[in-house]
């Protein structure tokens, strides 16, 4: 047998937390009196930039991975593979609850089935499932539909049954089809199936916004869109309408963009100095460059001996 002197302490690689421990971490924070708010990620960087934030949590955006790691609109044409590949790499950095979205489940129950099982394995809280008919596309979209309320409640049935602790968010597009009260009525049914927490998308009005907390007897999940179809509202307004939960998809990708075009506008214009807001050692410590470097040096030292 052998044995090795570990690097540093203070320099332990990272790990993502067991679904238990953030599960039972984000249900506390769901059912806190604060309203909590998940920024969104799509890839290792933007994790680790909010592993290292105050945010508590973070949100897996199906949009932001569909745009960055497939490059194609968020229609439907993003798959499970795809989505565990980037939750791979966002495990290896981020310890905090991860929300992640999964679509409609990637096909019927049996694939549902397989999704949570997959998402769970690599860590994620809370996994998010909406009712839309295949293929999907993103809830600020037109022209959506939705599938039958009882084969969605067979799903998140089929979510419970597959999850050990992960939570199971029931998402419903039925405004854009059928108005509020046909959301609000599927709402019920998807509490009833074993939804932890229900999120309706792209309410219409601020009455509407308002309204949806008031008659979901479920935490209640709200969608930060800029310019979508929602109106916008502040946070402290959402406190007060009773959610608990906001998620914020663009605020990685949105920022993303913001800051590529705002470094090529400054590039263009001859200023270097407006490329990059940090050091290549800053930006690698996000990584764990410390680690890394402490576990060469440990073993090029011989301190590790067999």
């Amino acid at each position: 047998m052998s044995s090795t002197s570990a690097p540093h302490a203070d320099c332990a690689a990272p790990r993502a937390s067991g679904s238990a421990a953030t599960a039972a971490l984000l249900r506390e924070l769901i059912e806190g009196e604060e309203l909590v708010v998940a920024p969104g990620v799509y890839d290792g960087i933007s994790a680790a930039v909010v592993e290292h934030s105050t945010s508590p949590l973070a949100y897996l955006t199906g949009a932001g991975v569909s745009a960055s790691a497939v490059g194609l609109p968020d229609v439907g044409l993003t798959t499970m593979t795809e989505m565990v590949t980037q939750l791979a790499a966002i495990a290896r950095v981020l310890s905090k609850p991860l929300i992640a979205d999964a679509d409609t489940g990637f096909g019927d129950v049996t694939n549902l089935y397989r999704t949570v099982i997959e998402y769970e394995r690599l860590g994620v809280a809370g996994i998010q499932i909406e009712d839309q008919i295949f293929p999907k596309r993103c809830g600020h979209l037109d022209d959506k539909t939705v599938v039958d309320a009882d084969e969605f409640t067979a799903k998140i049935r089929a979510a419970a049954d597959a999850r050990t602790d992960m939570l199971v968010i029931a998402r419903t597009d039925a405004r854009a089809a059928y108005g509020l009260d046909e959301a609000l009525r599927r709402a019920a049914l998807y509490v009833d199936a074993g939804a932890d927490v229900i999120f309706v998308e792209a309410p219409e009005t601020v009455d509407e916004i308002a309204r949806i907390p008031r008659e979901v007897e479920a935490p209640v999940l709200f969608n930060l869109v800029p310019r979508g179809k929602t109106p916008e509202v502040t946070l402290s307004q959402l406190q007060d309408f009773g959610y608990a939960l906001v998620i914020a998809p663009a605020a990685g990708i949105g920022g993303a963009v913001r800051g590529i075009t705002a470094a090529l506008d400054a590039l263009g214009s001859g200023d270097v100095s407006g490329t990059g807001t940090a050091s290549p050692h800053e930006f690698f410590t996000m990584l764990d460059l410390p680690f890394w470097q402490d576990l060469r040096a440990t073993y090029a030292s011989g301190d590790a001996r067999a």
